[in-house]
């Protein structure tokens, strides 16, 4: 039995998992438009999921953390992201993936951020590679207990710490061989502070061919659209591309189209909806992130965001958007 990670043709392009960006509210406005051939959830914390499970009613607002893990079925396949350097966290949040109906469970190794790192998270896990083995093994444990062993288990990280680190960090990963290694080409220092180093990618792919032929390889970092992320597979030899900050203002990312400014406007007035259907578990301020970027590149746009990012609630900007539309 095999996950379906195996079964997707190369060149594969999937979501990039986004704080605060890639909501169930958002992704369910990517796929209507043009979905990625997989999709990833926001990271969550695999302790914060442990500590909440007494909760009732978990998949509701009283639990926002199992809320944020929720999809609609046009996203399949989709992968949950967690986090944790305790394995029995991560084999208990994979156990619940696995319950919930995700196809796969992602480990976050990469996170650059503070927070996650003094937990031991994120990048953090760089710096301990004996914590690789026992995380990857707790995960596979998890969606084991859920009776769904064809569940894809994989990992998303960078290509070292303070400096390149293929040779030693990203092998003692692949030892573990995940059905899936996302490598976000830039070290935990540089951060997003230089260009992504693609350069590396065909020794990536030949240290998999080595270590874990099984391995599907995925490469991250400065990947403008669509047919930039065919051109960085055919180059590096990577089987997929993952897109992140390329998808802000644009569902439209995976398919190629060029929206004008109304379907622009409509997709964020369907954001808008989805994004009330989930509160009170999302502030409203989150949803604003998303403004900059749907109005944008074209004569009275400035004027139109400025009154958009102004509203005091959801449907003073709904007002605002249906108005907006109607006058195109």
């Amino acid at each position: 039995m095999h996950s379906f990670w195996r079964d997707l043709a190369a060149p594969f392009f999937v979501l990039a998992p986004m704080a605060d960006v890639t909501d169930p509210a958002y992704r369910k406005v990517i796929a209507r438009y043009g979905r990625a051939d997989v999709m990833w959830t926001e990271f969550v914390s695999a302790d914060g999921l442990y500590h909440t499970r007494e909760m009732k009613k978990m998949a509701d607002a009283e639990n926002p953390l199992v809320r944020d893990l929720q999809f609609d079925a046009s996203e399949h396949p989709i992968v949950a992201q967690i986090f944790s350097s305790k394995p029995e966290m991560i084999r208990y949040a994979s156990k619940l993936a696995g319950e919930l109906g995700f196809d796969g469970v992602d480990i976050n190794m990469g996170c650059p951020d503070r927070a996650i790192e003094r937990q031991g998270c994120g990048a953090g896990m760089i710096k301990h590679p004996e914590l690789v083995a026992p995380i990857v093994e707790a995960a596979r444990m998890g969606v084991a207990d859920a009776g769904r062993p064809e569940m894809g288990v994989s990992v998303k990280t960078r290509i070292g710490y303070n400096t390149e680190e293929i040779d030693t960090w990203l092998r003692t990963v692949l030892l573990e061989h995940p059905d899936a290694l996302t490598v976000h080409l830039r070290t935990r220092k540089e951060m997003s502070k230089v260009p992504a180093h693609w350069d590396l990618m065909p020794r990536i792919v030949a240290l998999r061919d080595e270590v874990s032929p099984e391995t599907r390889i995925l490469g991250n970092g400065d990947v403008t659209d669509i047919e930039d992320a065919r051109r960085k597979a055919k180059e590096t030899g990577a089987d997929g591309i993952m897109l992140g900050r390329s998808i802000f203002g644009n569902p439209w990312l995976f398919t190629g189209h060029m929206p004008s400014p109304k379907e622009k406007l409509t997709a964020l007035l369907e954001l808008s909806e989805e994004f009330a259907a989930m509160r009170p578990s999302k502030s409203f301020h989150l949803l604003k992130k998303h403004v900059k970027a749907f109005i944008v590149g074209y004569d009275g746009a400035a004027e139109l965001r400025s009154k958009v990012m102004d509203a005091k609630d959801i449907e003073e900007m709904q007002t605002l958007l249906k108005a907006a539309i109607a006058a195109w």
